[in-house]
Order: C-alpha cells, then sequence, then structure tokens
C-alpha cells in the first residue's frame, strides 16, 4: 500500500537514492534539505515525478507535515563538512531528531534515524556488534558528529519509552556510490577524484587501517527493509562485511581508472578509527540483509559518476 514518506536530507547521497526508491515503489515522497551538502541536482530526475515534493527546510526549527513514515537522514557525514560548524551539527542531530521525533508522536508515523558506525568510536572490539557501547573521545574534534549521533539515537530510545514513538534506528558503515560530494574528504570519493584528475593519491597514516565498503544500493536495501519490518526496532548495523586496508583500495582506484598517480603519505587526522567492520548477524537474521555489489563493481559505477562530474 501506498504511503507518504518524509525523507528529510533528501537531497544528499543516501537520501537522493532513498527517494529514488521509494518513488519507485509507488509511495509519495516528500524531501527536506537545507541543502549544506544536499544538491538539488541529485533529485532533478524526480521532480517530473507527480507523486515527489521537494521543501527547503532547517529541521533544526519546527516542521509539520502529514505522514506515514519519517526516514531521518540530515546531517553532514564526512569530516570536513561536520567539523565545518560543529555547533550547527550538534544542533542537527539533537534539535533536528527531536523535531522529528516530535513530529512522529503527533502524526503518529513511524521513523527511522540514521545513525552511524561513528558511535563506535575507536573501536577496542572487532568487528562490531550492536552490543558494543563504543570508545568515543567527547571533546575530539570528531565528537560533534559521534556523540551527536549518540544522543540522537538516546533520544529516540527515550521518545519511544516515553511516548510509545514507533522507531527504528541502523548504523550505517561505510557507503559509497554515485552522488557522493567530490570534496566531501571520504577515501573513495577522495582517492576517485585524485586519480582521474591525475594527482598523487593521499593516504593519511600508513595505509593499513582497515574499513569496510558498501555500495549506496545495497545500503538503500536495507534501510527499507528496516523500516518496513514490525518486530524490531535496532539499532541494527547496515553496510559491508568485507574489509580492505586503505591502502588495498588506493591501489584499487589507481588500477581501474588506469591512472599514472603516485601514493603519498600524511600524518593520521586525531580519533581517525583503526579498524572498523561491523558485525552484520543481527541484520542477517532479523532483516534477510545482503549485500550483493563487489568493491570491484562497485567502484567502477562510481568511478564512471565522476568521470560525468569531472568532465562538467
Amino acid at each position: 500500500m501506498s504511503k507518504r514518506i518524509l525523507i528529510t536530507g533528501g537531497a544528499g547521497f543516501i537520501g537522493s537514492h532513498l527517494c529514488e526508491k521509494l518513488l519507485k515503489e509507488g509511495n509519495e515522497v516528500i524531501s527536506v534539505d537545507n541543502y549544506f551538502t544536499g544538491r538539488k541536482k541529485n533529485i532533478q530526475h524526480l521532480l517530473k515525478n507527480p507523486n515527489f515534493e521537494i521543501i527547503r527546510h532547517d529541521i533544526v526549527n519546527e516542521f509539520r507535515a502529514e505522514v506515514d513514515q519519517i526516514y531521518n537522514f540530515a546531517c553532514p557525514a564526512s569530516p570536513i563538512h561536520y567539523q565545518y560548524n560543529a555547533i550547527s551539527t550538534i544542533k542537527t542531530n539533537v534539535l533536528g531528531t527531536m523535531n522529528m521525533l516530535g513530529l512522529a508522536k503527533k502524526v503518529k508515523a513511524r521513523i527511522l534515524q540514521a545513525s552511524t558506525s561513528e558511535v563506535y568510536g575507536n573501536p577496542l572490539e572487532h568487528p562490531q556488534k550492536e552490543t558494543y557501547w563504543g570508545n568515543v573521545n567527547t571533546i575530539g574534534i570528531r565528537s560533534c558528529y559521534d556523540e551527536g549521533k549518540r544522543i540522537s539515537e538516546t533520544l529516540c530510545f527515550d521518545y519511544n519509552r516515553q511516548h510509545k514513538v514507533d522507531i527504528r534506528v541502523i548504523r550505517i558503515f561505510n557507503t559509497y556510490g554515485p552522488r557522493m560530494l567530490a570534496n566531501d574528504g571520504r577515501v573513495v570519493s577522495n582517492f576517485i577524484v585524485q586519480a582521474l584528475s591525475g594527482k598523487d593519491i593521499t593516504i593519511y597514516g600508513d595505509g593499513n587501517q582497515t574499513r569496510s565498503f558498501c555500495y549506496v544500493d545495497d545500503l538503500v536495501n536495507g534501510i527499507v527493509a528496516m523500516m518496513n519490518q514490525d518486530s524490531f526496532q535496532g539499532p541494527v548495523n547496515l553496510g559491508n562485511s568485507d574489509e580492505f586496508t586503505v591502502k588495498e583500495l588506493a591501489e584499487l582506484v589507481i588500477k581501474l581508472t588506469k591512472s599514472k598517480s603516485k601514493i603519498i603519505y600524511n600524518p593520521l587526522p586525531q580519533d581517525d578509527p583503526a579498524r572498523r567492520r561491523p558485525d552484520l548477524s543481527l541484520a542477517k537474521e532479523k532483516l534477510g540483509y545482503k549485500f550483493t555489489v563487489p568493491l570491484v563493481e562497485g567502484l567502477k559505477r562510481t568511478i564512471k559518476y565522476f568521470q560525468g562530474e569531472i568532465k562538467k
């Protein structure tokens, strides 16, 4: 049955793919975005769909709409952008989440909160299970995002306990794909843009730190599955459990782009996690979640997207 769905951060990287999928499923979708990191061109192609609506709004301020579901994705997700205005990032995670939970309470909507693997900080447990409480620096340069997302999770569960708001919480691990911002400072976009531009590829640290990389289509399938199941609130990890070193990623990007870029090494930023990989047992058990796009295939699609962007 068709639903009326609100997506905050709907013009962002993940939000725009979510808009696309939910419209394809025949829903009415409202995208709300303040366009700090979201871009109209991410959702331009959807405007001809009569079931799609866009509203420029910052969820730090109250917002009202009659909806059945809310996907709360409003928040810059890369260190360059969330550190640019740390207080604004915290406000989005705290006041913005409160406003969305308040709306869910008012109109009796189900709300899904996009949390992050950053709630685990620089983890002392590997791979990371949802039961792990994390190792986060509360006063570091990344804490506006890490602690902000931890608080947004707290708010969700308190609204559920106190006001019976119907919540779902996901923890997103490194995601990549078309519509990433070229300047967001994340390794996949950084390496691809540097390789396509013929610049040196910059690795921070020795390159032996590991990440798992999830293609955006796999993630979005998991997000929608989580929203539409009735037995489980989360939190649940969503991502890809294949683990690669950052150096392996750089070498793969050089090979796939046929670039002559050299790899150079710079100092590691403060609180950058050494290892990050999700334990996906819970997602598989509760959602039948699986990832289907291998890293090489996902990188090829992402490289093709950035080739088009760089030519412009």
